[in-house]
């Protein structure tokens, strides 16, 4: 299996792979996995708890475990930069966007996805490496 050194690059491709248009990996749902425990309103609980700054422990032990097999990952043709991927609101669902805490900040995990095109929303997203453009160009990938 393919270990990811990027977090937020990972929860990028996560977000393709299991809340794109054609999932390939089961859904993560917090909201539900929270009910379970009683807890209706996720955005409330972690506001009143002072959770609002980070991942959740249990979002982010999920996604840290997640194994996504290279056959998948060589589906990847594009990704979204965008800091409103859902697969954020599902580590942390009162995030507001505002800061840094789901930017990419390494793109040597790219080499985990052979066909990979395209990147959008790159001006808006959640993209923190210096000379990215030059990484993109080198690796033939277009952008938005």
């Amino acid at each position: 299996m393919s270990q990811f050194r990027d977090f937020n690059l990972k929860l990028l491709v996560i977000e393709e792979l299991m809340y794109g248009p054609d999932p390939l990996l089961p859904v993560y749902d917090l909201p539900t996995r929270l009910a379970e425990r009683g807890i209706d309103d996720p955005a409330s609980y972690v506001l009143r708890n002072g959770l609002h700054a980070q991942v959740l422990p249990e979002s982010r032990a999920y996604f840290d475990a997640l194994e996504i097999p290279a056959e998948m990952l060589a589906r990847v043709e594009e990704l979204c930069f965008d800091a409103g991927a859902d697969v954020f609101l599902h580590c942390a669902p009162a995030w507001d966007g505002e800061d840094d805490l789901f930017d990419v900040r390494s793109l040597d995990d790219l080499a985990l996805l052979p066909n990979l095109r395209e990147i959008t929303f790159l001006e808006d997203g959640v993209l923190a490496v210096p000379n990215a453009a030059e990484i993109f160009t080198a690796r033939g990938i277009d952008t938005d």
